[in-house]
């Protein structure tokens, strides 16, 4: 019988502890086990350790990762097994009104998400800073070609695929966008506009540092605004990544009527709005929040990875990997944003 190892959050402030449990004999209907090979630090993640956001303690965190199938229960694919994979954050019935009305899976009535759960919910370990995870019936996989290496993959089931799911309705024309951050979804949201044809896109921080790589990814850098290398009310969409609200009077000022507002990075309450009414309403504007995504977001990431993963210096966005039991000096890296995203190696000593 196999063990998994597991570093368990208890609470903000507090160092990660680290357990064990055996793996169950076989997999239930629908399930698979697979072992991690590589998983990487999410901004939610430094956002619940340093307590923005509210989680059930214990718990296993982690979502972004990569490994290979080791077993799979009835139900499932037999060729799964020895596959290398990623799969969806969260799993979903696929009965619900979310699930089967509304296109909106991710919002699933009975959604479990990996990393966001306690940690005796369930049949097994559940988040990514784990040797293993067993994986419930609801959750899509999708096998990844040789070509596309785990850190290019690992995030690619959070960051990359939420945005593939913000680009995937733009406003016709969309010459000019503007992202309001420079960390690792709005690196994502650079190199997917410009495959998509938007002409410029400008991307706002306010580290010197994290835009560096911004023309690297198809963007042009500016230093904490946008208003010097975008007309006011001449952009044709906004996507907030940053995950503050200060940001978003700009972006209403820089956005050209009938144009496109995405907010995205603002999944914490401190993040109260200052606009009015007559802004939104006097040029018609379209403000949507994103969440999460669909399983078709996260087969098209990893179809946009294979097919232009030469075209951007994509290893320069994860750091060398940390073993598992060095997890409290990954997320010291992590806060450190020296890279886009730090990686744990579960199945290294």
């Amino acid at each position: 019988m196999t063990t998994a190892r597991f570093a368990i959050f208890n609470g903000p402030g507090q160092p990660f502890t680290f357990g064990e449990m055996p793996l169950p004999a076989s997999c239930g209907p629908g399930e698979l086990q697979v072992a991690i090979s590589l998983a990487t630090i999410c901004g939610s993640d430094l956002h619940t350790v340093e307590g923005r956001r509210q989680e059930p303690t214990p718990c296993v965190l982690g979502h972004e990762a990569v490994g290979r199938v080791i077993a799979a229960g009835a139900g499932r694919d037999p060729a799964l097994v020895g596959a290398r994979i990623t799969w969806t954050l969260a799993d979903s019935c696929g009965q619900c009104a979310p699930c089967a009305e509304w296109n909106l899976p991710q919002k699933c009535e009975r959604l479990f998400k990996y990393g966001h759960a306690a940690l005796t919910e369930g049949a097994g370990p559940h988040g990514c800073y784990s040797t293993h995870v067993t994986l419930r019936p609801g959750t899509a996989v999708f096998t990844l070609p040789d070509v596309v290496s785990d850190e290019l993959a690992a995030p690619a089931n959070c960051a990359l695929a939420t945005m593939v799911g913000a680009t995937e309705s733009l406003p016709v024309p969309c010459r000019l966008a503007v992202i309001q951050g420079a960390g690792m979804l709005g690196l994502y949201g650079a190199a997917l506009l410009r495959a998509k044809g938007v002409e410029r896109v400008i991307v706002v921080d306010t580290n010197p540092s994290r835009l560096d790589l911004i023309p690297d990814f198809g963007g042009e850098p500016a230093y904490l605004s946008a208003a010097e290398l975008a007309p006011t009310g001449g952009v044709d969409a906004i996507f907030e990544t940053a995950g503050v609200s200060s940001v978003v009077p700009e972006g209403i000022r820089l956005l050209r009527p009938g144009g496109h507002y995405a907010l995205i990075g603002m999944v914490h309450p401190n993040t109260a709005l200052e606009l009015t009414g007559e802004a939104i309403v006097r040029r018609c504007l379209t403000i949507r929040g994103y969440h999460n995504y669909a399983p078709r977001h996260l087969e098209q990431a990893v179809k946009f990875l294979r097919e232009h993963r030469d075209a951007h210096p994509w290893k320069r966005l994860v750091s060398p990997s940390f073993p598992l039991k060095r997890l409290d000096e990954a997320f010291a890296a992590a806060r450190s944003q020296r890279w886009a995203r730090v990686s744990v190696q579960p199945q290294s000593n």
